[in-house]
Protein backbone atom coordinates (compact mmCIF):
# COMPACT_ATOMS: atom_id res chain seq x y z
CA UNK A 1 0.00 0.00 0.00
CA UNK A 2 1.54 3.69 -1.21
CA UNK A 3 1.14 6.49 1.16
CA UNK A 4 1.28 10.10 0.75
CA UNK A 5 2.49 12.73 2.89
CA UNK A 6 1.84 16.10 2.05
CA UNK A 7 3.34 19.48 3.71
CA UNK A 8 4.31 22.75 3.29
CA UNK A 9 7.54 23.60 5.31
CA UNK A 10 10.37 21.66 5.94
CA UNK A 11 12.22 21.64 8.93
CA UNK A 12 15.77 20.42 10.46
CA UNK A 13 15.17 18.05 13.59
CA UNK A 14 15.49 21.22 15.84
CA UNK A 15 12.58 23.04 14.32
CA UNK A 16 15.21 25.46 12.95
CA UNK A 17 16.21 26.39 9.13
CA UNK A 18 12.70 25.73 7.83
CA UNK A 19 12.14 25.48 3.67
CA UNK A 20 9.05 25.66 1.76
CA UNK A 21 8.31 22.38 -0.48
CA UNK A 22 7.93 24.64 -3.49
CA UNK A 23 11.88 25.75 -2.94
CA UNK A 24 12.99 22.17 -2.83
CA UNK A 25 10.85 20.93 -5.81
CA UNK A 26 11.43 24.11 -7.97
CA UNK A 27 15.42 25.41 -6.50
CA UNK A 28 16.78 21.72 -6.88
CA UNK A 29 19.03 20.74 -9.42
CA UNK A 30 17.12 18.42 -11.50
CA UNK A 31 20.01 16.72 -12.58
CA UNK A 32 23.85 16.93 -11.92
CA UNK A 33 27.49 15.05 -13.01
CA UNK A 34 30.61 15.35 -12.78
CA UNK A 35 32.94 13.29 -15.60
CA UNK A 36 36.01 13.05 -17.35
CA UNK A 37 36.20 13.14 -21.70
CA UNK A 38 39.46 11.55 -21.16
CA UNK A 39 40.47 7.53 -22.50
CA UNK A 40 36.98 6.88 -21.86
CA UNK A 41 34.00 9.15 -21.27
CA UNK A 42 32.73 8.56 -17.30
CA UNK A 43 30.98 9.75 -14.62
CA UNK A 44 32.79 10.25 -10.97
CA UNK A 45 29.18 11.25 -9.73
CA UNK A 46 25.88 11.95 -10.61
CA UNK A 47 22.57 12.37 -9.96
CA UNK A 48 19.87 11.90 -12.72
CA UNK A 49 22.17 10.83 -15.09
CA UNK A 50 21.26 7.40 -16.90
CA UNK A 51 24.80 7.56 -19.09
CA UNK A 52 27.30 9.53 -20.93
CA UNK A 53 28.21 8.68 -24.65
CA UNK A 54 31.46 10.24 -26.08
CA UNK A 55 30.03 11.81 -29.26
CA UNK A 56 33.56 12.64 -30.71
CA UNK A 57 36.08 14.80 -29.45
CA UNK A 58 34.81 17.40 -26.95
CA UNK A 59 31.73 16.37 -27.29
CA UNK A 60 29.68 14.29 -24.58
CA UNK A 61 26.04 13.62 -24.77
CA UNK A 62 24.52 13.06 -21.21
CA UNK A 63 21.37 10.70 -20.92
CA UNK A 64 18.85 11.87 -18.01
CA UNK A 65 17.25 8.66 -15.96
CA UNK A 66 13.97 10.59 -15.70
CA UNK A 67 12.97 12.80 -18.31
CA UNK A 68 12.36 16.70 -18.10
CA UNK A 69 9.07 18.02 -19.07
CA UNK A 70 10.61 20.52 -22.01
CA UNK A 71 13.85 20.81 -23.97
CA UNK A 72 13.79 24.88 -22.08
CA UNK A 73 15.80 23.69 -19.40
CA UNK A 74 18.56 25.63 -17.95
CA UNK A 75 22.08 24.43 -16.87
CA UNK A 76 25.84 25.41 -15.83
CA UNK A 77 28.74 23.45 -17.42
CA UNK A 78 32.34 23.79 -16.21
CA UNK A 79 35.05 22.27 -18.23
CA UNK A 80 38.83 23.88 -17.49
CA UNK A 81 41.58 20.55 -17.63
CA UNK A 82 44.13 19.29 -20.11
CA UNK A 83 42.78 16.59 -22.36
CA UNK A 84 46.70 15.19 -22.11
CA UNK A 85 47.80 15.43 -19.13
CA UNK A 86 44.20 15.53 -16.68
CA UNK A 87 45.29 18.52 -15.11
CA UNK A 88 44.79 22.22 -15.60
CA UNK A 89 46.96 23.75 -18.37
CA UNK A 90 47.10 27.45 -17.94
CA UNK A 91 48.71 28.03 -21.58
CA UNK A 92 45.16 26.58 -23.11
CA UNK A 93 41.64 28.51 -22.62
CA UNK A 94 38.95 26.01 -22.04
CA UNK A 95 35.32 26.77 -23.55
CA UNK A 96 31.92 25.01 -24.06
CA UNK A 97 28.67 25.09 -24.52
CA UNK A 98 25.52 22.72 -24.25
CA UNK A 99 23.82 21.63 -27.33
CA UNK A 100 21.52 19.34 -29.24
CA UNK A 101 18.77 20.02 -25.89
CA UNK A 102 16.12 17.34 -25.57
CA UNK A 103 13.65 16.27 -22.99
CA UNK A 104 16.01 13.07 -22.34
CA UNK A 105 19.46 14.06 -23.05
CA UNK A 106 21.86 16.95 -24.05
CA UNK A 107 25.33 17.52 -25.43
CA UNK A 108 28.06 18.90 -23.96
CA UNK A 109 30.62 20.75 -26.62
CA UNK A 110 34.03 21.56 -25.17
CA UNK A 111 37.36 23.30 -26.81
CA UNK A 112 40.43 24.61 -26.08
CA UNK A 113 42.53 27.36 -27.73
CA UNK A 114 43.97 24.26 -29.67
CA UNK A 115 40.63 23.24 -30.76
CA UNK A 116 38.67 20.15 -30.34
CA UNK A 117 39.69 18.84 -26.55
CA UNK A 118 37.98 15.97 -24.22
CA UNK A 119 38.39 17.63 -21.14
CA UNK A 120 39.38 15.99 -18.13
CA UNK A 121 37.38 17.48 -15.05
CA UNK A 122 33.40 18.44 -16.39
CA UNK A 123 30.95 19.35 -13.94
CA UNK A 124 27.34 19.71 -15.21
CA UNK A 125 23.96 21.11 -13.67
CA UNK A 126 20.49 21.10 -15.06
CA UNK A 127 17.70 22.93 -13.97
CA UNK A 128 13.97 23.12 -14.38
CA UNK A 129 10.42 20.94 -14.83
CA UNK A 130 10.97 17.09 -14.45
CA UNK A 131 8.65 15.47 -16.89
Amino acid sequence: MASELRVNTLKDASGNNSVATSVVFNGSAKAWVNFTGVSSTSPRDSFNVASLTDSGTGHTTVTFTNAMSNANYTGSWFTNSDASSGITNLSNNYAGNFAVRATGSYQTQCWATNGGADAFHNDSTIHGDLA
